[in-house]
């Protein structure tokens, strides 16, 4: 991807700064002006995005409501450097009307002041708004932070373990099937063995496989224990959930030869894990959908797999045991994706939310697929452009409802690094236990003691 020079950016930031936050001074023509800011931009990063917003959102919604003239304030940079100047914007009370965020920086930007509740800035129509009813709770999760309503979201994803037929057909296993417990998933990974499978199981581990570990590994083995990993304003520490979680971890990389340890420590082992998967040299692999659309894609894929459709399946994580999971699941996932919030100093806030919320309409979502089969945050979308893919309509019917979501605090990132290296821990050979109390006392010192962790 080619960045902009400095000089263009600068010149494009000096100019963005000129067209910040709508105004309610009618410009030319009597209209007002209002603004929408991504982190995309034509030609260069995210371009899908950048296009459906200048060739379908601004010309649209025009058509609507023709006092007002939408303006575009694209970006085209690295995601901290486009998070810092949202910040910048925001703390200065300036900044477009609507603005596209990652999910996981919601909760930064709401404790640090820079974004407010849905309703407090829209006003009523905020919570009569129809698109609520087509959006799983569990997927408005994305843009919730401390039981508040801070954005809407845009498209999200999926985890569940990917296993391959035919290697299960050798070992005796069911074409179909759905663990009902962590030990079903050994018990497996047993007979697979057995079979002469070569590495049984994959659940990410390790520093090398980054938030991979975290996102596809930790959190929802974590959800699967009954915990989450940040919850009445306190971080799980090395209480029983976590423990569980990483006894689970030892059972497959500590010695039993159900999985492979060195892989989870090479720098290109997520990589070699796609591709060894692809070979038939894996039979279990937890990732999100993102593994059957872009990596085992038949075509396009980074390591297709032209059998795909035939040979591989896909089933839920399940819980411990059954109902030990969060909310009392009997199987538990993780999500991430971006949302839209909106500019509480906005000079036009209900206008802002009106703009927004047809960004979000069913004919506006749809439209911003443009064709491609991607899970959407709503469900009436989801029912019409997912009927050719069954498995990604399993993600969007059977775990998004069960989901659940990183928190969105600044601290977050230097806390999955702990998770990571408990993980490691247990990887080159620690026990559970010691892995635990390692991470306890880091976790400590990360975040301001023992009265902030819940264990």
């Amino acid at each position: 991807m080619r960045l902009p020079s400095r000089p263009a950016l600068i010149a494009a930031i000096a100019a963005l700064a000129l067209t910040s936050c709508g105004t309610g001074t009618p410009s030319e023509g009597g209209s007002i002006t209002l603004t929408i800011a991504a982190n995309s931009i034509s030609g260069g990063k995210n371009s899908e995005s950048a296009d459906w917003i200048k060739r379908w959102v601004i010309p649209e919604f025009e058509k609507t409501h023709r006092n007002v003239k939408v303006l575009f304030q694209p970006s085209g940079v690295d995601d901290e450097q486009y998070k810092t100047k949202l910040a910048l914007d925001l703390k200065s009370k300036t900044g477009a009307d609507v603005i596209d965020v990652d999910g996981i920086w919601v909760g930064e930007f709401a404790q640090a002041g820079y974004i407010k509740p849905l309703a407090e800035v829209g006003g009523a129509a905020v919570d009569s708004w129809e698109g609520w009813s087509q959006i799983p709770q569990a997927v408005q999760g994305l843009g919730i932070f401390d039981g508040k309503k801070y954005g809407l979201p845009q498209g999200t994803d999926g985890r569940v373990l990917f296993y391959n037929k035919t290697l299960f057909a050798k070992a005796g296993l069911p074409e179909t099937w759905q663990p009902t417990s962590w030990q079903d998933i050994i018990d497996a990974g047993t007979k697979l063995k057995a079979a002469g499978v070569p590495t049984p199981i994959q659940i990410n581990a390790g520093s090398a496989m980054g938030e991979a570990t975290t996102m596809q590994g930790v959190l929802p083995l974590l959800a699967g224990a009954g915990a989450e990993i940040y919850t009445q304003d306190k971080w799980t520490g090395a209480n029983q959930a976590m423990k569980d979680v990483l006894g689970f971890y030892q059972q497959i990389y500590g010695g039993s030869g159900l999985g492979d340890p060195k892989l989870q420590q090479e720098a290109k082992g997520r990589d070699k894990s796609f591709a060894q998967f692809a070979q038939g040299k894996i039979a279990i692999l937890a990732e999100s959908d993102y593994f059957w659309r872009s990596v085992i894609e038949p075509n396009a894929g980074v390591a297709p797999m032209k059998n795909r459709d035939q040979a591989v399946g896909y089933a839920r994580i399940p819980a411990k045991t059954p109902g030990a999971g969060i909310r009392g699941q009997d199987h538990a996932s993780m999500s991430g994706g971006a949302v839209r919030v909106l500019n509480p100093f906005s000079k036009n806030p209900r206008l802002a939310w009106e703009l927004l919320a047809f960004m979000h309409t069913a004919a506006a979502t749809t439209s911003q697929l443009a064709g491609q089969v991607r899970i959407s945050s709503r469900t009436d979308v989801n029912d019409e452009v997912l009927t050719g893919d069954p498995m990604l309509r399993y993600i969007a019917d059977e775990v998004l409802p069960i989901t659940a979501y990183r928190p969105g605090l600044a601290v977050y990132p230097q806390v999955s690094v702990l998770l990571q290296e408990a993980t490691a821990d247990v990887v080159s050979g620690k026990s559970a236990d010691e892995a635990a109390a390692a991470y306890q006392a880091k976790l400590e010192g990360l975040v301001g003691g023992a009265a902030n962790i819940a264990g």
